[in-house]
C-alpha cells in the first residue's frame, strides 16, 4: 500500500513538472522592456537628428547617435552582471539573444561599409532591412504577431525609402521603431503583466 502511494506521488510529481514546462514554453517570456527602451531611444535620436538637420541645418546632427553606443556599452556590462545571478535560461531566450547579436554585428558592418565607400544615402534603407530581420524572427520565436507585423513594416519602409529624399529617411526609421518596437513592446508588457498576475 505504501509503495503504491509512493508511485502515485512520483507519477503526480512528473505530471506536474511536465505541465509546468509545457505552460512555460507557451508563455511570452519577454517583458517588452528592451523593445520599449530601445524604441523610445531610437525614436528620440531620429527626431533630434531630423530637427537639427532639417530646421537648423546643423552639420553635426549625426552626433546624437553616439548616445546609442554609450547605452550599448552600459547594457553589455549590465547584462553580464545580471547573467551571474540568473539561475535559469530558457532555450527561447538564448536563441533570441543570438538573433539580436547578429543584428548588432550586421548593423556595425553595414555602417562601416557604407561610410568606407561614402554611400551615406544607403545607411538608413539598409538599416531598415536589418530592423525587420530580428523583429520578424523574434515574433516567430515568441509566436507574437505584433513583432512579425512590425518586421514586415520595416521591410516595406525600406522599399519606400528609395522613393523619398535622403533627408527624410530618419523619419522612416522613427516610423519603423514605433511599428516594430514601441507598439509591440507595450503589447508584450501587457501580456507579461497578465501572465504573471494569473501565474501558471
Amino acid at each position: 500500500m505504501q509503495n503504491a502511494e509512493i508511485k502515485m506521488t512520483e507519477k503526480e510529481s512528473l505530471e506536474l513538472i511536465a505541465t509546468m514546462i509545457n505552460k512555460a514554453k507557451n508563455r511570452v517570456s519577454e517583458t517588452g522592456t528592451m523593445y520599449l527602451f530601445w524604441g523610445w531611444l531610437i525614436l528620440l535620436c531620429c527626431l533630434v537628428h531630423f530637427t537639427a538637420l532639417h530646421f537648423f541645418n546643423y552639420p553635426y546632427a549625426y552626433l546624437v547617435w553616439l548616445s546609442t553606443w554609450i547605452v550599448v556599452i552600459v547594457q553589455f556590462f549590465y547584462f553580464r552582471k545580471k547573467k551571474k545571478f540568473k539561475k535559469v535560461t530558457t532555450y527561447t531566450g538564448e536563441i533570441n539573444r543570438f538573433v539580436w547579436l547578429v543584428f548588432l554585428v550586421s548593423t556595425l558592418l553595414i555602417i562601416f561599409i557604407t561610410i568606407r565607400f561614402k554611400r551615406y544615402e544607403l545607411i538608413d534603407p539598409l538599416i531598415l532591412v536589418l530592423y525587420g530581420m530580428p523583429t520578424f524572427l523574434s515574433g516567430i520565436i515568441l509566436k507574437f504577431k505584433p513583432l512579425i507585423i512590425g518586421g514586415i513594416c520595416c521591410w516595406l519602409l525600406s522599399v519606400f525609402s528609395v522613393f523619398i529624399p535622403v533627408e527624410y529617411h530618419s523619419l522612416l526609421i522613427a516610423a519603423a521603431v514605433i511599428l516594430a518596437w514601441i507598439i509591440p513592446g507595450y503589447f508584450l508588457k501587457k501580456n507579461f503583466k497578465k501572465e504573471n498576475y494569473n501565474g501558471f
